[in-house]
């Protein structure tokens, strides 16, 4: 990195969303990634739970370091390991460090999943919604093949929490679907491969108001590094190329993507 790239990076203040630094792939160089990240301008960042078993975990990594932020919930791909006695222990969580958790996820629906398995998404998504609900939780979101399956679920439950779609990659109106719904949309290396020519349009012409940054590291790996273990210090460079396909001032997208996470998230964070 070059003594300018380095300095601007010091100026930035960015918010990954989405980074599981509680996985095995991250997880035993927690600190040094953090060191990492926090040189490339990232400031904070959001940690979902994938399954109950990492609840503990995330509790005590959040009590430990004040500018990471944890998510509880039950993932769509291990649906098929918890039954709602675990939805049950999310709400006991929730009641008992309201202030450590700031949203409930990831949970979602993922419809490329063997379609044996839906019945129990759709089950635990529902019920993790409704515990989100009672306690005025913000959601994140994960979808495959199933927006329209998320929105019916939000709808009929009259979910006003909001949240944030991950992982965006779509059209307008499907994003527009979701904003109507008091989502942001979580934008993250998919903008960075040019084939993804429909989601780039997209982010080019919607609100920078409903945009999030986010890196879903170690998963999803940007254009160039494929193969590689995706780290939170990756998402100045998503970033950079959201910035190329917006014609806002670098400062300006900076600071609205750092204030659409705090107030998504409703932090304290100034």
């Amino acid at each position: 990195m070059s003594v300018a790239a380095a300095e601007s990076n010091s100026r930035l203040r960015l918010f990954d969303t989405h980074c599981h630094l509680d996985l095995p792939e991250l997880a035993s160089s927690q600190d040094a990634i953090w060191q990492q990240a926090q040189a490339a301008g990232v400031a904070a960042l959001l940690i979902p739970a994938v399954e109950a078993r990492a609840w503990p975990n995330l509790l005590k990594l959040q009590a430990l370091h004040p500018y990471w932020h944890i998510a509880l919930g039950i993932h769509p791909w291990w649906a098929a390991s918890y039954t709602l006695t675990s939805v049950d222990t999310l709400e006991l969580l929730l009641s008992q460090h309201s202030d450590a958790v700031c949203a409930v996820g990831e949970i979602g629906l993922d419809f490329m999943l063997p379609t044996d398995t839906f019945a129990q998404q759709q089950l635990l998504f529902s019920a993790q919604l409704a515990v989100a609900a009672r306690y005025n939780k913000p959601v994140v979101l994960h979808h495959r093949k199933s927006q329209p399956q998320l929105l019916a679920a939000l709808k009929q439950q009259q979910f006003n929490q909001g949240g944030i779609l991950h992982a965006f990659s779509g059209s307008q109106q499907q994003a527009h679907a979701f904003i109507e719904q008091g989502f942001k949309l979580g934008i993250g290396g998919t903008i960075t491969y040019e084939r993804a020519g429909k989601t780039r349009n997209s982010i080019r012409k919607l609100p920078l108001s409903c945009l999030v940054l986010e890196t879903d590291a170690p998963a999803m790996p940007l254009s160039g590094f494929q193969g590689q273990v995706n780290t939170p210090a990756q998402l100045v460079a998503v970033f950079n190329v959201l910035c190329q396909l917006r014609s806002e001032p670098r400062e300006q997208i900076a600071a609205q993507l750092w204030q659409n996470s705090v107030d998504v998230l409703r932090l304290r964070v100034t």
